[in-house]
């Protein structure tokens, strides 16, 4: 049996039997779109959480208190991360190109009648370049100011536009626990990181906070920027040493702080949303499997239906092969419509998503040609089965078949 006679046969087959057909394709349509779009979403979620990562920050390392351990449940933070700390690996460690101390507390701020609860960053100006930060108007705090313990303050674009909606804040006076801090600077838009606003804080010297907001002598954080192509993991060893030895912690004895690194975080983010998307591909891919059995079964009602046509075909020479090739055939074209529909079903869904939710689910070619291949093969193990059982037919049988 000629292959193009066999093409014409199985697509008048699927023509004649639209519904069953359509019905056929069903699970495939829907398995490989659930594929496209959830891995869609997995893509964008990946794409979302690390910009959030790189947001905090390129080549920083960060230096947080440890904490202290009571019956092996971890408790309040040590207090033990000085400004000299800080100073020492900047001086130490050449790698380490910029330093930033940070004290961190809230505090209400009130501008004549109007009233903001905000985060209070104690930082030096080498946070703001550390931390990617653009400053909209205005300028730095100097380190004069610093030195100074300055009454100075730089907003972050929501607590500027709440006290001062569209006027204009700079020179202005702010009052944060009953001191007077003046307005020099309002940071642009940066946006969130899980339930941290960056916009929803205001930046002092970190001499100022200590001092006169906080009255603590010890840092919240110290960041680290490292000059590109610094290797992280020996920094961050370098880090440790130094302040085990300033602290004289013996050897054998927890730390008091704690050092991470970027590439740390971004690896763990990227594992994380690996698997998520890994998970959410294997949940998919039930549903193909699913229109996968309903297009075997199907085509069991086919062949069954069909028995005398067989028994036709191979009274007038078609052998065993011809006939497994044609029912196999139908099925993987089956398969293959019902992939290339769910491709556009999928892309559709994650296209939906992108513009209601605002959240970007890119569709990649990487999972378009995963879903169709995948769809073909469940069409082609489905499938051969019934085209098996069609081959084996014996000729008489099917002709006297009623």
């Amino acid at each position: 049996m000629l292959f193009w006679t066999t093409v014409k046969i199985v697509l008048r087959s699927l023509v004649v039997n639209k519904m069953r057909s359509i019905l056929s394709m069903l699970g495939i349509i829907i398995g490989v779109g659930a594929v496209i779009a959830l891995l869609a979403v997995g893509a964008g979620a990946q794409k979302t959480v690390l910009s959030h990562v790189t947001a905090l920050g390129s080549n920083l390392i960060m230096v947080n208190p440890g904490q202290s351990k009571a019956g092996g449940v971890r408790s309040t933070s040590f207090q033990t991360l000085k400004p000299e700390d800080a100073d020492a690996i900047y001086a130490g460690i050449p790698q380490v190109i910029r330093m930033a101390p940070i004290s961190r507390g809230n505090g209400q701020f009130k501008y004549h009648n109007k009233n903001k609860e905000a985060s209070i960053m104690g930082v030096s100006p080498a946070y703001i370049k550390i931390r990617n930060f653009e400053i909209d108007r205005g300028r730095i705090f100097t380190q004069s100011e610093i030195e100074q313990r300055a009454k100075v303050a730089i907003l972050g674009s929501d607590v500027a536009k709440d006290l001062f909606g569209d006027a204009n804040p700079l020179d202005e006076k702010v009052k944060v626990k009953g001191v007077a801090f003046k307005v020099i600077a309002v940071l642009k838009s940066k946006g969130t990181q899980g339930p941290f606003s960056f916009d929803d804080q205001a930046l002092v010297p970190y001499t100022t906070a200590m001092d006169r907001m906080l009255g603590v002598d010890y840092l919240s954080e110290i960041d680290l920027q490292m000059e590109d192509g610094a290797n992280q993991t020996a920094v961050q060893a370098a880090v440790e040493e130094l302040l085990r030895k300033r602290h004289r912690i013996a050897v054998g004895k927890d730390s008091d702080f704690q050092v991470r690194n970027m590439a740390e975080m971004v690896a763990a983010v990227t594992s994380v949303t690996n698997t998520f998307s890994l998970l959410l591909g294997a949940v998919a891919a039930i549903s193909l499997i699913v229109g996968g059995i309903g297009i075997m079964n199907i085509m069991l009602v086919t062949v069954t239906e069909r028995t005398r046509e067989i028994g036709i075909r191979k009274a007038i020479g078609a052998d065993d092969r011809d006939i497994l090739f044609q029912f196999l055939l139908e099925s993987i074209v089956m398969s293959t419509l019902g992939g290339l529909l769910g491709i556009v079903l999928g892309a559709s869904i994650a296209a939906a998503i992108t513009v209601i939710a605002g959240f970007t689910a890119p569709v990649t070619a990487a999972s378009i040609a995963l879903s169709l291949s995948f769809a073909i093969c469940v069409g082609v193990f489905f499938g051969f089965y019934p085209a098996r059982r069609a081959a084996s037919l014996d000729p008489i049988e099917a002709l006297s078949y009623e």
